[in-house]
């Protein structure tokens, strides 16, 4: 089983929220997952503190246990200045 940190989309049409979580490569993006390792909300101003908010040690471990993380979670994690 392979393991991805990736985005999970919730909200209402229109107005999409994401959760950042760690699943396996095969499940669909909004099925089940493992575990829930933060949050993404794109409608907030990038100012907002609550716009991303993650679970850095939550995601050193997956990282460290072999989860590889999408291009746009990578984008995030660089964005929230957060060393992984």
């Amino acid at each position: 089983m392979s393991v991805v940190i990736r985005l999970s989309r919730r909200g209402a049409k229109k107005k999409p929220c994401y959760h950042v979580v760690a699943a396996d490569s095969r499940s669909p993006r909004d099925g089940k997952f493992l575990q829930k390792l933060g949050r993404y909300n794109p409608l907030l101003s990038k100012e907002h503190k609550e716009r991303v908010v993650l679970d850095i040690d939550k995601i050193k471990y997956w990282v460290r246990v072999g989860a590889k993380p999408t291009a746009t979670v990578m984008r995030l994690l660089k964005n929230s200045q957060n060393d992984i």
